[in-house]
């Protein structure tokens, strides 16, 4: 399978429109309130007859500085005393959620986010993977999928040697651009020694992948600026690189105001940072995930891509794919079963259901059939570029060509694109559409309306 990309600008202008990233299908937009405690244990006990390995997700909330850009769910404060009530809380849900789940299920994969996950003390992070594997079923070797996200400012070689120890092998190091200037207007003052520091250490203490994220779309920045940092990160060969592009929704985001608007790069400008970022890794050796994330050929990422056994989720793509995912902590979203849920937003209503001794769940949504099967669609198709029509027939006992019959005639002005190739048996994505995947994911999606997809981030 090639996995690279052909730029094409005038087809990406004319498909730039706002739509979902397909961390989850349905996308959050469609969880409600009605779902509550009593649906998520049910949905348990119909995981646990599963057999499925678990994923759990723990998100730490606090930052020690605002990012301007940032649309993560996070707290702000300087005040470190802050984590003990909230590890209080999280110890206790752990205790929660893992009376609900079988002990002898494995958990296959775990992710620390935020926030910074490494705001917490070093005791902290001890006592939190202690709690951890107290309650659930961990692997003591590198079996599992552990990572966490990495802030360079909140981390030292000797966090990184403890993170090591408690069991992660995998970490994503957030990087964005290294250009003063750039750096200054979005408030994230961060120098290449302490990026270079932790990168090396995670090397020196035998993590298995080290993933960098960039953000193009900034103020101030430029093409060319741009690419200096680049250059800079490929000369330390990261196993993996996400190039995200800034989604600037100021009034869902109110931080991000305090860019100023005629700093940002035009919607041209923009598009010349990523072509010229994307043939830059392409020429480094680096081949084309789908959705901003590049990774060397012989990562696990790259290898279950061409054998189509990559998946996707909150956390990305990942290649531990039948698996049902816990969340925890406060915003958390957990898949269990055919369910998707969610934790409180504020501290305050987290801590409140937490003390009251249930689940912090106020939100979700269950997953009709037709949910399952189009979510399953939609991840080959993100995950792989490819749909062979005879492997979903058989796994869901319909007839391709008759079920999705509006669909795949409205792939045809893709196919006339040049998107994607289609015949009575395949969906094959082309370099040329690899850019462009969720425009045609949004074909297969039965939630979508005229205007719905406004409150979703452009997808170039």
């Amino acid at each position: 399978m090639e996995q690279g990309i052909e730029f094409d600008t005038d087809l990406i202008k004319r498909y730039n429109q706002s739509g979902p990233r397909y961390t989850s299908y349905p996308t959050a937009v469609q969880f409600d309130e009605g779902f509550g405690i009593a649906d998520y244990n049910a949905a348990a006990v119909r995981s646990n007859a599963s057999g499925r390995g678990l994923s759990l997700y723990f998100h730490i909330p606090f930052c020690d500085t605002i990012c301007f850009y940032c649309a993560c769910n996070k707290e702000w404060t300087r005040d470190r005393k802050k984590t003990t009530p909230y590890l209080e809380r999280l110890f206790k849900e752990i205790e929660l959620q893992a009376k609900l789940f079988d002990p002898n299920r494995k958990v296959e994969q775990l992710h620390w986010g935020g926030g910074t996950p490494t705001f917490i003390n070093h005791d902290e992070m001890r006592q939190l993977m202690a709690k951890t594997r107290e309650h659930f079923n961990l692997y003591d070797d590198d079996t599992g999928e552990y990572s966490i996200e990495i802030d360079p400012r909140e981390a030292t070689a000797e966090t990184i040697k403890l993170l090591r120890e408690l069991g992660f092998n995998r970490m994503s190091l957030g990087v964005q651009d290294f250009d003063p200037k750039v750096q200054k207007a979005v408030n994230r003052i961060q120098s290449e020694q302490e990026t270079f520091t932790v990168l090396n250490a995670a090397r020196a203490e035998g993590f298995l992948s080290v993933n960098v994220d960039l953000i193009y779309g900034l103020p101030l920045q430029t093409k060319d600026s741009f690419l200096q940092t680049l250059d800079k990160l490929i000369e330390v060969q990261p196993d993996r690189f996400s190039v995200f592009n800034y989604a600037h929704m100021p009034t869902m985001f109110p931080t991000q105001k305090k860019m100023r608007e005629e700093d940002m790069p035009s919607p041209d400008q923009k598009l010349a940072i990523l072509q010229a970022t994307t043939e830059r890794l392409l020429q480094a050796g680096y081949v084309y995930i789908g959705m901003d994330h590049f990774a060397k050929p012989d990562d696990e990422l790259a290898v279950a891509q061409r054998n189509e056994t990559l998946y996707r989720n909150f956390q990305g793509y990942s290649t531990h794919a039948d698996c049902d995912l816990v969340g925890m902590g406060a915003t958390s979203i957990g898949l269990i079963d055919n369910t998707y849920s969610q934790n409180r937003k504020s501290l305050d209503a987290y801590y409140a259901a937490i003390d009251a001794g249930v689940l912090p769940i106020f939100r979700g949504v269950h997953l009709t059939e037709d949910d399952e099967l189009r979510r399953n669609v939609i991840t080959r198709l993100i995950s792989h570029f490819h749909l062979n029509f005879e492997t979903v027939n058989q796994q869901w006992g319909i007839r391709f060509d008759e079920y999705f019959a509006k669909e795949l005639k409205m792939l045809t002005v893709f196919a006339h694109d040049g998107l994607l190739t289609l015949d009575d048996k395949d969906i094959f994505v082309t370099a040329k559409g690899r850019l462009l995947i969720r425009n045609i994911c949004m074909i297969f999606d039965a939630y979508l309306t005229v205007g719905s997809n406004s409150r979703f981030s452009k997808v170039i």
